[in-house]
């Protein structure tokens, strides 16, 4: 389930996105709950933290982008140096050994960046008003994902995705990932999105045509047990939510930073 937590500390975000690996559980959206009385960080100030921390500004078509050299841009650049020498790792440990080294992406704010809607919504979701933006495949790429799955690619790591985006928004997504470069295994035996009406087998525990009971952790951490039951080892998990990390089947998570929404 999607929600807007806009009260979640800044501060937070940036000192958990500096480690770059987290494990899934090991912390929360932060903020005040219903075990204190501290007052919740005010919104109005925290939009500005976020477009100072994203550098947002438009562009002379009026799309609000991130900046190369923000500290939004500074944290994705660490997580995905250290990303990078894991793959290395992995990939000489499972070569010609045992289960195919297999990493996998989230889309939406991991490979895709969402802060034009964002900002243009007041950061208020809207289902209809999401599937449109979706549907026009003209979303920037968060900076330094192409050319990090290229570098899988090259190391000879399989590339997945795993998306809470619906199967209708699959040529969308698909259209959007090769504008920016991202262009492997971009086929339906790679890319997996929420089926509702036909949802897989392997998710019976929780889907079935007639009612879709799977929650994000459930959806996400089910697709990745059938990944690897095909004979993949998950060497790195990436995803903007912690609920795209959860559940386990993965070695290793790297936690996006996204101050923007909160999925459960």
């Amino acid at each position: 389930m999607r929600k807007r937590h806009l009260a979640a500390a800044t501060a937070t975000v940036a000192s958990l996105v500096l480690a770059g690996v987290v494990t899934a559980g090991s912390a929360d959206a932060g903020g005040a709950n219903d075990k204190t009385t501290a007052e919740p960080h005010n919104i109005g100030l925290l939009t500005k933290e976020i477009d100072s921390y994203y550098g947002a500004k438009q562009d002379a078509d009026g799309v609000w982008q991130a900046s190369p050299d923000s500290p939004y841009a500074q944290d994705l650049a660490r997580i995905e140096k250290g990303a990078k020498r894991q793959i290395a790792a992995a990939a000489r440990q499972h070569h010609g050994k045992g289960d195919k080294p297999a990493i996998i992406f989230d889309i939406d704010d991991t490979l895709l960046l969402s802060l034009d809607y964002e900002k243009k919504t007041n950061y208020v979701y809207n289902g209809a008003s999401w599937k449109q933006y979706v549907g026009r495949a003209n979303r920037p790429a968060v900076f330094g994902t192409p050319a990090l799955i290229r570098y899988a690619e090259s190391k000879g790591v399989e590339v997945f995705y795993n998306s809470g985006l619906g199967e209708t928004q699959r040529s969308a997504a698909v259209e959007n990932l090769k504008k920016v470069g991202i262009d492997v295994n971009l086929d339906a035996d790679h890319v997996f999105l929420k089926d509702k009406a036909d949802p897989p087998a392997y998710l019976a525990g929780c889907a079935t045509a007639a009612a879709w009971n799977c929650t994000t952790v459930q959806y996400k951490a089910g697709t990745r047990k059938h990944i690897e039951s095909r004979g993949y080892d998950i060497v790195g998990n990436f995803g903007d939510q912690y609920s795209d990390l959860e559940g386990g089947y993965a070695d290793k998570t790297y936690k996006l930073p996204n101050p923007t929404y909160y999925v459960e």
